[in-house]
């Protein structure tokens, strides 16, 4: 919300010395977020004057038209001549007046202007555009073109109010009264103790039965509807500078002065209204849902189909208006004006009979979900459904009507029409009950009974009572529900900075549970091995499947599917974490980070094979073990996954070395990292699944239960997943269960064995075919080499056709055997290693390197 310093200060008497930073300290102090203050006109100076075309004259022979005016400037320029000034610009005409910068102004963006010579002609000054004054938009995309009546020579940065400070503020959706000046003047005069002039405090006449005919058939979408009308509308009538320039700060573009008055009384007041045209209505205006599939077009010339869940506004054809969102094109108020200047400038010739003369003014109060949800499925957010759906005020709607009566009256030169329509569906007022006490408590400090009645009171609140308040809430506060929403009132205006700053004491004995230690675990043994965390969001498109290559009855394509997705695109939870990494490796890839190891752990869902509809649980009390039993049965199933990508270089060449690209290898060893944090033994082979290169997978598994059990899958991707997903080539990836891991792992620290017996150290070289695994190799030679071994490790892989034979390749281990209780012999050591060599020959056709 936009708030310009000088509209504010109508409702409120700030002190003429406060500047803009100084309201922002304030209301910042009171719970409010502005984010800046912008200084408008802080780096423009003068002579910026009003003046009015004289000649123009057209010059030929280059790229683009350019035109050579004079224009009389009165004495500004101190001759009182005419004034030379070249201008490309074609919105203008000889009698127009415009705003001119002449030699010695400067512009914003330090655009300085001075007398120079340009397409042969001298140019003395600019004729400006809104955009050159950083105006904002009006809509014209050229020249300002000022009302007739405007005095020549005038001072234009006042006549345009071009020096002022804009407040932007971030209002929270909860503050639907502070999207307008009024709401933001109340926070303002509470933050200073000044008093509010509100402009919804106006004399509003008695509804009776000669207005427009209106009809609800949905009370529960629209409990308050007030129509007046306005009749002898001048259809030439402009708005005027003032109300242009003050939509122009609040963000907003001039379209005609109709629509400028109801977007001037919504900024002004915050209740959003709509006008009609009185003769393009046809009968009854009525407030009911659209019928399913009830194609109907807005505004933007949009032909929408509706929902049945959406509300509109009606006349005895269908809708005219999308409810709290957007108007219809059928009942569009003509543009008179902006025809005109069409016309002048050689456009389409104006129908007069068409102009708009009469005015129907719709100020009505619809409920806040029904249209956040039109706005979101329709995509069609506004400035009035935004107001909407974070809360008006329901009692401002006969004010706001009057107000835009009056500024058409006054401006438009109507006549305000006897007729009132207010049809209102009864409710009661908010009240809550609160001891008076209770913000002190909230806030562990003493405010005192008449600090609290004083707070909600300025905040517009009714109270009574002694110890037990009964507060009653006024209706431009919809947010405040309970007894914790009136003590925050208290608190914030109190000052969030007078709370006193006190640590927590937590019972003794309680810490992270084993789960939350061992994320936090692997997490810093993945940081320590150069891997970069990166969460990522939990949503994913079910097209990734297809992607990674999926078979159509793989367990990971059965996704819980969300009712109101963030994304249409992403309407999924993800069953795996590949899909968020992989896309955030793409991103930092596209924006010239090649080398990239990233890590992410969190939660993957899958939906159980009974769907059963959760229970609510009661809010008045604890719920019971049995009833959070039941609610997590209904639950899917969540279970933590860690995951890893790499792509790029692993490690960076330099004075050291060459460096080396990533690998499959790298993949699994980041596997490895994690067994080992969960104190699993995993199981390495080969494997075939999905997004993986199936000759470059290794498939991961555990023992449980004396079964083995696959926990996940490390190596390179797939060529066609990397073409399909956008990735670098040789991209390499690994995703593991880490519930199952801790299942079977022992998370107990183990102290390392320290031997007072040396080693003894044998290497073997066994050839095998080259489509052996060295796993089963490696798995092969522990079991024969007895409990002696005390590890073994892979050293080196050779293939070389001529010395060891068509398709096949060395494998060289070393081996260490250790005894507890002794210090072993030649022939001990020779024997395990020889068993180990027997039983690798055995099983996987190994023989000894000669």
């Amino acid at each position: 919300m936009r708030v310009p310093l000088s509209w504010l200060r109508e409702y409120v008497d700030l002190p003429a010395t406060e500047t803009g930073r100084d309201v922002q300290a304030k209301l910042i102090s009171a719970g409010l977020e502005v984010e800046t203050v912008e200084q408008l006109g802080a780096d423009l100076t003068g002579p910026l004057v009003v003046g009015q075309v004289l000649t123009i004259e057209e010059l030929e022979g280059f790229k683009k038209p350019i035109r050579h005016c004079t224009v009389d400037v009165g004495q500004a320029n101190g001759t009182g001549e005419p004034q030379e000034i070249i201008c490309g610009a074609r919105n203008f005409a000889v009698g127009d007046k415009v705003v001119v910068a002449l030699p010695g102004a400067v512009l914003p963006g330090d655009f300085a202007i001075a007398e120079r010579k340009t397409y042969g002609r001298m140019s003395r000054g600019m004729i400006c555009s809104s955009e050159e004054l950083n105006m904002g938009d009006d809509g014209t995309k050229g020249i300002i073109v000022l009302p007739p009546g405007t005095e020549v020579g005038k001072d234009a940065i006042e006549l345009l109010e071009l020096v002022d400070e804009v407040l932007d503020i971030a209002v929270t959706a909860n503050r639907g009264d502070c999207l307008s000046i009024r709401g933001v003047a109340r926070e303002t005069a509470i933050a200073y103790g000044l008093p509010l002039r509100d402009p919804a405090l106006l004399d509003v006449p008695a509804p009776n039965a000669f207005g427009h005919p209106v009809k609800i058939s949905e009370p529960l979408g629209c409990d308050r509807f007030t129509a007046r009308t306005v009749t002898g509308v001048d259809p030439e009538a402009r708005s005027p500078i003032w109300l242009q320039r003050r939509l122009q700060k609040v963000g907003m573009r001039p379209i005609s002065l109709a629509v400028d008055i109801t977007n001037y009384v919504m900024m002004e007041i915050g209740q959003p209204l709509h006008a009609y045209d009185r003769k393009l209505v046809q009968g009854t205006i009525g407030v009911r849902r659209a019928e399913e599939g009830e194609k109907f077009t807005t505004l933007d010339g949009v032909t929408r189909i509706l929902h049945a869940e959406d509300l509109v506004i009606t006349d005895d054809r269908g809708p005219i208006g999308l409810a709290g969102v957007m108007g219809g094109a059928n009942t569009e108020i003509a543009d008179l004006p902006q025809a005109l200047d069409s016309a002048r400038a050689g456009g389409t010739p104006i129908d007069l009979e068409n102009a708009t003369t009469e005015i129907v003014i719709e100020a009505a109060h619809f409920n806040q979900v029904s249209i956040a949800r039109t706005a979101r499925r329709h995509k069609l957010s506004s400035e009035a459904s935004r107001r909407f759906e974070r809360g008006v005020d329901p009692l401002a709607a006969p004010a706001a009507a009057q107000r835009t009566v009056d500024l058409l009256v006054l401006l438009a030169g109507g006549t305000a029409d006897a007729g009132v329509t207010e049809i209102i569906a009864p409710s009661a007022p908010h009240t809550i009950a609160m001891p008076a006490d209770h913000p002190d408590k909230v806030a562990g400090v003493h405010y005192g009974r008449e600090t609290v009645v004083r707070r909600l009171q300025e905040v517009g609140c009714d109270v009574y009572g002694q110890d037990e308040l009964i507060v009653t809430v006024p209706s431009w506060r919809p947010d405040l529900a309970e007894p914790n929403d009136l003590a925050e009132e208290v608190i914030r205006l109190e000052g969030y900075e007078n709370l006193p700053s006190t640590l927590p004491k937590p019972p003794a004995g309680r810490g992270l549970t084993p789960r939350q230690r061992l994320h936090r675990r692997v997490g810093r043994a993945l940081a320590g091995a150069g891997y970069v965390e990166a969460p990522t969001y939990p949503f994913v498109s079910e097209q990734v499947f297809d992607q990674f290559g999926l078979e159509a009855d793989d367990p990971a394509r059965r996704v819980v599917k969300l009712v109101n997705p963030l994304s249409d695109e992403e309407p999924a939870l993800r069953t795996t974490l590949l899909p968020g990494l992989l896309g955030a490796l793409r991103r930092n890839d596209g924006r010239g980070s090649h080398d990239l190891a990233l890590f992410e752990t969190g939660l993957v869902f899958h939906p159980r094979e009974e769907r059963r509809v959760a229970a609510h649980l009661p809010v008045d009390r604890r719920p019971t073990d049995e009833e959070i039993a039941a609610l997590t049965a209904v639950l899917p199933e969540q279970p933590r996954h860690v995951a890893v990508v790499l792509a790029g270089a692993r490690e960076q060449a330099g004075w050291w070395g060459k460096g080396r690209p990533a690998d499959w290898a790298d993949a699994v060893e980041a596997a490895r990292t994690v067994a080992r944090e969960a104190g699993a033994e995993l199981i390495v082979r080969k494997g075939q699944y999905g997004p993986w290169h199936p000759g470059r997978c290794a498939e991961l598994a555990v023992v449980t239960d004396g079964a083995e059990q696959v926990v996940g899958h490390a190596g390179e991707l797939h060529p066609r997943v990397l073409k399909a997903l956008g990735l670098p080539e040789r991209t390499c990836a690994m995703e593991l269960n880490l519930d199952a891991l801790e299942a079977v792992g022992d998370g107990t620290p183990q102290a390392p064995g320290i031997s007072t017996f040396p080693v003894a150290t044998q290497d073997v070289a066994l050839v095998v075919d080259k489509p052996v695994p060295q796993a089963e190799v490696e798995a092969a030679l522990r079991e024969g080499a007895g409990e002696l071994l005390e590890s073994i490790r892979l050293f080196d892989v050779y293939e070389n056709e001529e010395q060891l034979g068509e398709g096949r390749k060395s494998l060289a281990y070393a081996l260490r055997f250790r005894a507890a209780d002794r210090t072993l012999t030649v022939d001990e050591a020779s024997a395990a290693r020889d068993a180990a060599v027997a039983l690798a020959a055995e099983r996987t056709g190994a023989v000894l390197r000669s």
